[in-house]
């Protein structure tokens, strides 16, 4: 009568020998469940290592052909003037993809902003632009009447790009880490009390009754099983998990390529600039009739003509040996993607086979070759004459081996699932161009999928760029503006903007132009 959980008949145990038994078989069946988990959740965490690793380097690549080609065209001392703007638009794309949802529109907002306050006076050496001035530029340029247009579609077109790939990329990564860690925790999941009586009666009570050689009936150890692992695993929501990671996996490889929209920057930015330049007339009489007339700079203050060598620099892309990082990663971001494929296949029904593994091992239960032979029943030697029953609700409702209310998920179970769903929710959004997080999602970065832009953008990316020919000077008579077509710069009126500095240049403007144009070109 001592004993609380095995027959209470002849026995070799004393209830501390029960209780310490109840921890150990516990132990046993927990240890197996991690065991047996442990290359599902290896799987989980080495993607999600892959992966990041991947896109990170991919956008360090971008960032570091922008680099060495502006160094390469203008050199140390001009690349030192635009070494802000590009650092600070990749230090919060990188802000974005890491840790907030937040800022990614106005991170390209602001990058286009400080491009204009930088590059507009170049086009215009005989005139000194104060702060205010150029602050009344880029307060142009972000109008909500979106009239100056001063890059015309590109700063657009860049951002349903970039918004695409990072937004899948980030929801990706983001949904590995939470397969990851919801599958660590539930793999370490405490047992219910009745699943450690279950438990204790299944392997611990025949060492009590004097059978410690005779193995549980395998039938017996599988209903056990499954009322324990079907309440606390991740069925039915794990399918739609996998489901939801494999579509946006293939996305990422095609319409909303990561590799392709990281490229891209440099591509977009040199289309902006030269569209500026053919339409610098028309932006620069708008510009001239809102903000009033520059002041001229005075001969005395301005710079001396640039070395011939530096002016007559011609851009050079470098040996094709140095740009195959890309393509490289681009391999790497398809070999990852099929090696997930591969490995979802194989982990796909992890948790309905989770009863069977465990009940393979032969402290848990007799081998299936001896089916035949007399085993543990929970009350003696013989036959387990109980059916197995399925690891759905409603078949687990006729467990014999725990009573119904028992089979109910606790809280944190709810939790973990929950969590599950809402990583799967998140996937499946970012698959169709939409942030959850994200309150202003518009038409623009929520369309079908096909991927035209990326495929136009990218193919608009290789061909070479012609010189374009001297653009007029802007009368310094207020002039209407006309309409161009294009861009988004959606920028906040009240949004503080550092103020630029007078530039002024002797040299020919065009070239200067040009050469900003083509060192800004990112790989091809």
């Amino acid at each position: 009568e001592h004993l609380r959980i095995c027959p209470q008949q002849y026995t070799c145990c004393t209830s501390e020998i029960e209780q310490k038994l109840t921890w150990d078989t516990e132990a046993t069946f927990r240890g197996l469940v991690e065991e047996n988990g442990s290359f599902l959740l290896h799987t989980l965490a080495a993607r999600h290592r892959k992966f990041d690793e991947v896109f990170r380097e991919m956008l360090s690549s971008s960032e570091h052909s922008l680099a060495l080609l502006f160094q390469r065209s203008y050199g140390r001392h001009m690349y030192a003037q635009y070494t802000p703007s590009f650092s600070g638009l990749f230090s919060r794309l990188r802000d974005y993809y890491e840790r907030s949802g937040e800022g990614l529109d106005d991170a390209l907002v602001d990058f286009w902003g400080q491009l204009l306050e930088r590059v507009f006076p170049l086009l215009h050496p005989q005139y000194t632009f104060s702060p205010e001035y150029l602050f009344c530029l880029t307060r142009l340029a972000s109008s909500a009447e979106d009239l100056l247009k001063p890059f015309g579609d590109s700063p657009r077109r860049l951002r349903l790009q970039v918004s695409r790939a990072l937004v899948a990329a980030r929801a990706f990564i983001q949904g590995l880490q939470t397969g990851r860690d919801v599958v660590s925790e539930t793999l370490k999941m405490p047992m219910s009390e009745a699943c450690r009586r279950a438990v204790m009666r299944l392997t611990g009570c025949p060492f009590c009754q004097g059978f410690p050689l005779l193995p549980p009936c395998r039938d017996f150890c599988l209903n056990v099983a499954h009322g324990c692992l079907s309440t606390q695993g991740l069925d039915p929501d794990w399918g739609s998990y996998l489901d939801g990671l494999l579509f946006l996996a293939e996305k990422l490889q095609g319409p909303f390529s990561f590799e392709l929209a990281a490229q891209s920057i440099g591509v977009k930015i040199s289309e902006g600039l030269m569209y500026l330049q053919e339409n610098s007339a028309r932006v620069s009489a708008q510009v001239f009739q809102e903000c009033g007339a520059p002041q001229p700079t005075l001969a005395r203050t301005r710079r001396a003509p640039a070395p011939r060598e530096e002016a007559g620099r011609i851009w050079n892309s470098g040996p094709e040996e140095e740009q195959p990082t890309s393509t490289a990663m681009g391999a790497g971001l398809h070999g990852l993607v099929w090696e997930l494929r591969q490995r979802v296949g194989r982990i796909r029904g992890f948790w309905a086979g989770l009863p069977l593994k465990v009940c393979s091992d032969s402290r848990m239960a007799a081998d299936i070759s001896q089916e035949s032979a007399p085993c543990w029943t929970g009350a003696g030697r013989g036959r387990y004459l109980s059916p197995v029953v399925g690891a759905s609700p409603t078949e687990q409702q006729d467990n014999p081996e725990l009573n119904g209310e028992d089979l109910s998920p606790d809280l944190q179970t709810r939790r973990r699932r929950l969590q599950l769903r809402a990583a799967t929710t998140r996937m499946k959004a970012a698959a169709l161009g939409r942030d959850l997080e994200r309150d202003d999602w518009d038409e623009d970065t929520s369309g079908s999928g096909e991927g035209q832009h990326y495929a136009d953008d990218w193919k608009a990316g290789t061909a070479a760029v012609a010189p374009p020919g001297r653009p007029p000077r802007p009368s310094r008579k207020d002039g209407p503006g006309g309409k161009g077509g294009g861009v988004i710069i959606r920028h906040n009126q009240g949004r503080s903007r550092t103020g630029g500095t007078s530039v002024g240049f002797h040299t020919q403007p065009i070239l200067i132009l040009f050469l900003s144009a083509l060192a800004l070109l990112g790989p091809r």
